[in-house]
């Protein structure tokens, strides 16, 4: 088997093992969270906004940073790096005494943190372009795949071993992922620049900077539609079911619901993107997410959300992997980590904004209103790709 494709197997399992291991943790927040000694349904809804996202201001800051040494010094070290700090905090998360402390870890969990974007970089940098749709649409399924089992097991192991315990054991799926990739990547070696560009200079290397720039809102605003819903969902099912029990089951059932569908689309997408192009699939796919999102407002039951969900899962398949394969094509090999941090950065951005603004506006007005804003921001953002790279691409 070529270098580039075990390195994708091998990475594929450490993302589908980290994602099944911190997808866990959303539909158990808010209830750990009351468990913590915060009760008020509102306090509740605000604290998972603020703790699910306050992990990502320390990423938004150093996501180039790390861009900026994976060019430097080779994107594994990265990757490990990200991993074993990730199994280190999840498991200091099991012994949190407040929401401060938890809050506290959160942030501490980003400045070294950063998998999902360090495992993207390699794998990109491995591939060949014209392989590139397919395998970071398959590295996607991963993401994905971790992400559908992840809060069905959480919601069970939850009942069984508790909160504290559940952390535990996503610290050690964190290390099992660090343990994968250490001794089965091999990368090709780096070479080491005495003189590491400016950013200055890394933006004027780029063959068309306001394309790029472009991407970045695009992966912000996809990101600030999904998190501003993530965190307060198993609020959102209790609110549905209007029974306490079973309620992580169920919110982990309605999490699963996206998670299968994208896993069932990305690599079909992804090798949709390397027929027809990727800047289609992207802006097709930003526009039935944005459609898909305001009939969530409306639904009566636990059920009609989950299939909702699942319809949703099937177009977000198409947006961070195409984002990722327009990078990857127009970006200069010698800068691609850089860039990937840049849009990392603008990832978490609307990773923060989102979880942020969703708790708030949930709080102050009620979901609805979070699914009707996150809603039109995609639709307008479809219109604004559409206008900077789509046209001028036919």
């Amino acid at each position: 088997m070529e270098i580039w494709k075990k390195n994708l197997w091998v990475c594929w399992f450490a993302v589908f093992v980290v994602s099944s291991g911190m997808s866990q943790m959303a539909p158990i927040l808010p209830l750990y969270i009351e468990h913590l000694g915060v009760y008020d349904q509102a306090e509740v809804a605000r604290w998972a906004g603020i703790i699910f996202g306050c992990n990502f201001v320390s990423l938004t800051i150093f996501s180039p940073i790390w861009g900026r040494f994976a060019d430097k010094y080779g994107r594994k070290p990265m990757v490990l790096r990200a991993s074993l700090w990730l199994s280190i905090i999840m498991i200091c998360m099991g012994f949190a005494q407040n929401v401060y402390h938890l809050a506290g870890l959160r942030l501490l969990q980003g400045a070294l943190s950063g998998f999902q974007g360090a495992a993207i970089t390699l794998v990109a940098t491995q591939t060949p372009k014209e392989q590139s749709g397919w395998a970071l649409g398959t590295l996607f399924t991963g993401q994905v795949g971790g992400t559908l089992l992840g809060p069905l097991f959480g919601g069970y192991l939850s009942e069984f071993i508790g909160f504290r315990g559940s952390f535990l054991v996503i610290g050690g799926l964190c290390f099992t992922a660090f343990f994968a990739i250490y001794f089965f990547v091999q990368e090709k070696s780096v070479q080491q620049n005495e003189e590491t560009l400016s950013s200055r200079a890394v933006w004027q290397a780029l063959p068309n900077p306001k394309w790029t720039v472009c991407l970045f809102v695009t992966t912000m605003v996809m990101q600030l539609a999904l998190l501003s819903i993530q965190p307060i969902i198993t609020v959102f099912v209790a609110k549905l079911a209007g029974s306490t029990s079973h309620i992580a089951v169920l919110a982990g059932a309605v999490f699963a619901a996206a998670g299968l569908a994208s896993m069932l689309a990305a690599p079909r997408l992804g090798k949709l993107s390397d027929k027809i192009g990727a800047q289609k699939v992207l802006l097709y796919a930003l526009l039935a997410a944005g459609c898909l999102f305001i009939p969530q407002a409306f639904v009566q039951t636990v059920w009609q959300l989950a299939l909702l969900r699942f319809l949703l899962g099937l177009t977000t398949a198409g947006l961070l992997p195409s984002i990722n394969s327009l990078i990857r094509k127009s970006t200069p090999k010698e800068i691609t980590g850089r860039i990937y941090g840049f849009n990392q950065s603008a990832q978490f951005l609307g990773m923060f904004t989102g979880s942020i603004l969703g708790g708030q506006i949930a709080a102050a007005a009620g979901i609805q209103y979070v699914l009707f804003l996150t809603g039109t921001l995609l639709l307008i953002n479809a219109l604004w790709f559409y206008r900077m790279i789509y046209k001028n691409l036919h």
